[in-house]
């Protein structure tokens, strides 16, 4: 059966398809239990309410972990564009997966606690 992630991934080129698997499995990895949705037309998981969010965009890949999640890993993020809820992972340089691990960890147990 294919989900609606999956058809989400599909319709971007193979490299940022491959991108997009990438960043879902490690979301997936940390929270194996979370539910996958769309939600305002983008991958979301959901665990104990909205976990974290991601989309693919022309030059970069948005990743969503809520304003605590940005807050949280401000210095670390400081390298990258963000917002009040939301960081910009440029497609041309490496994705810190590592980070993106740590982000949906606090993000995780933040929900859980609440």
């Amino acid at each position: 059966m294919v989900s609606a992630i999956d058809e989400y991934i599909s319709q971007f080129p193979k490299e940022v398809q491959n991108l997009l698997s990438q960043i879902r499995k490690t979301i997936r990895d940390i929270v194996p239990e979370a539910e996958e949705v769309i939600t305002y037309g983008i991958p979301t998981f959901k665990y104990h309410g909205n976990l974290v969010h991601f989309a693919a965009f022309k030059k970069h890949i948005g990743f969503y972990p809520t304003p605590s999640g940005i807050s949280r890993f401000k210095k670390e993020l400081s390298k990258y564009e963000t917002a009040k809820g939301s960081v910009k992972f440029p497609i041309d340089k490496p994705i810190p997966f590592d980070l993106i691990k740590k982000i949906v960890e606090f993000r995780a147990k933040e929900n859980k606690s609440q």
